[in-house]
């Protein structure tokens, strides 16, 4: 064979180095990931698959942003939701409509538990400030815990919120409704109106820029199901968890006796939590509570799947 030449050895150098490149250049497809730069890296990112698994991938929120857009969509959502017009016929209507549909059922309870909780004074005032509170402090208080203890999951649980609250707004204008306080012949009793308690919407001018028929869903029991849902589910505690299970019923409990809702909205703001809770899980694959508690690497070749 004989030693090598000049020429050879310079054609074999030529050949280690083209294959370096090679096996760097396609260093990425063994592993699912792309190289760094080129054309070919920027075509992996925009493949469909891997946009998905970006999508579905939560980042970690940033503090500015969430404190905007809650406060924007709060203020956005009791704009809209007092520009429904108040239909008082109709809501009259149909809230006869569903005291009757309670009666035919034999669970028209409202009325007794709202004539009984009344006679205790210390009781239904407390409750009037419940009312008229805690579904905001309880609301805010599990999304800033969510942001500070799970911040992976803080996403997926607010998308829950956000689709059931815009729901609701759709519940206000397709089925005004008064409250059992305000139905005519209902013999309801308005605690807030009777005991001068503050928190009623319906007295003074507070009455005059805000929706009085605008009671199915509730959204009190919407809101307190989702805090008690994730209390449930994410707190460690026993005794924390069984305070989140029993928020949502001691919020039924409020409702009905001041005479804000018929234990039908309740069932409204149920639903619209599971559609909430399904597009979650639409948009992220999973069930939001069972996604990574710290948020994935903010790197875009982190989220490509293995082929």
């Amino acid at each position: 064979m004989g030693d090598p030449t000049a020429d050879t050895m310079k054609g074999r150098s030529a050949n280690r180095s083209h294959s370096a490149r090679t096996e760097g250049a396609g260093a990425g497809e063994g592993t699912g990931q792309p190289t760094a730069a080129g054309p070919r890296g920027r075509r992996e990112l925009l493949r469909p698959r891997v946009l998905l698994t970006r999508f579905r991938t939560p980042r970690h929120p940033k503090l500015w942003f969430e404190i905007v857009l809650i406060g924007v969509s709060y203020w956005v959502y009791s704009l809209i939701r007092n520009a429904v017009p108040e239909e008082r016929r109709t809501a009259l209507r149909h809230a006869a409509d569903v005291w009757s549909l309670e009666s035919h059922l034999g669970l028209n309870v409202e009325r007794s538990i709202n004539h009984a909780i009344n006679k205790v004074d210390w009781l239904i005032v407390g409750m009037n400030y419940y009312y008229a509170t805690l579904h905001f402090i309880m609301t805010i208080g599990v999304l800033v815990w969510l942001y500070v203890k799970h911040p992976g999951r803080y996403g997926p649980a607010r998308l829950v919120l956000f689709v059931t609250t815009w729901l609701a707004l759709v519940g206000f204008w397709a089925f005004p409704l008064a409250p059992p306080r305000l139905m005519t012949g209902g013999h309801f009793i308005d605690t807030v109106l009777v005991h001068r308690t503050w928190g009623s919407m319906s007295q003074g001018s507070l009455s005059q820029v805000s929706n009085q028929y605008a009671a199915m869903p509730s959204m009190h029991i919407g809101w307190s199901l989702w805090c008690g849902i994730t209390i449930v589910t994410l707190a460690k505690p026993l005794w924390v968890r069984i305070l989140g299970a029993l928020y949502p019923v001691a919020t039924l409990l409020v409702i009905i006796s001041t005479a804000n809702h018929f234990w039908m909205d309740a069932i409204g703001g149920a639903l619209c939590l599971a559609v909430g809770y399904t597009v979650a899980y639409l948009a992220y694959g999973r069930w939001a509570y069972r996604l990574p508690v710290a948020p994935a690497a903010e790197s875009a070749t982190a989220s490509l799947p293995q082929k």
